[in-house]
């Protein structure tokens, strides 16, 4: 697992005091406590957040953004986006999502946040990616891109992760 992440290290208490404060104002919830080990590293030009050496979160565009092993471990209520069972298959390889495939989403999501992409069946995240437009127009719009996505099952973060577990 080492051999992947360069430049790993501990975390100083101001950065992980900012981490909790920025996924506090998104998530309503703290993540870490100070009993937590939480270090950062490089994954493949990806600034990564190890929470007791789990890759739980990513640095993207200077916005802490959950990984999808992150979102399994602590699976959070806001900013989700359901798709349909038609979706799933280009959610996993990748694609961007399209408003037509949502059939539910967190009305509090504004343009630019971060959400998470799960199916209607069985709720659990396929994907994390950043929001095009708001939850509202999510649901109700009928065509055009909704999300950009930037993490899904099956990448090399999900299967580094998954290695590393």
């Amino acid at each position: 697992m080492s051999e992947k992440i360069k430049n790993r290290h501990y975390l100083k208490a101001k950065d992980i005091k900012k981490f909790q404060n920025e996924l506090k104002n998104t998530f309503d919830s703290v993540f870490f406590n100070k009993k937590s080990s939480v270090e950062a590293g490089d994954f493949e030009g990806i600034k990564m957040i190890f929470w007791d050496g789990e890759p739980c979160f990513m640095i993207y565009e200077h916005k802490i953004v959950f990984t999808l092993h992150g979102l399994n471990r602590y699976t959070p209520k806001e900013n989700f986006v359901v798709v349909d069972m038609g979706a799933v298959k280009f959610v996993t390889n990748g694609a961007d999502v399209m408003a037509p495939g949502i059939i539910d989403a967190d009305k509090n999501i504004t343009e630019d946040d971060q959400v998470w992409i799960c199916d209607e069946k069985y709720r659990k995240p396929l994907a994390v990616g950043i929001a095009i437009m708001s939850g509202e127009q999510m649901i109700n719009e009928k065509k055009g891109k909704a999300i950009k996505t930037i993490h899904y099952v099956g990448d090399n973060l999900w299967n580094f992760g998954a290695k590393s577990l």
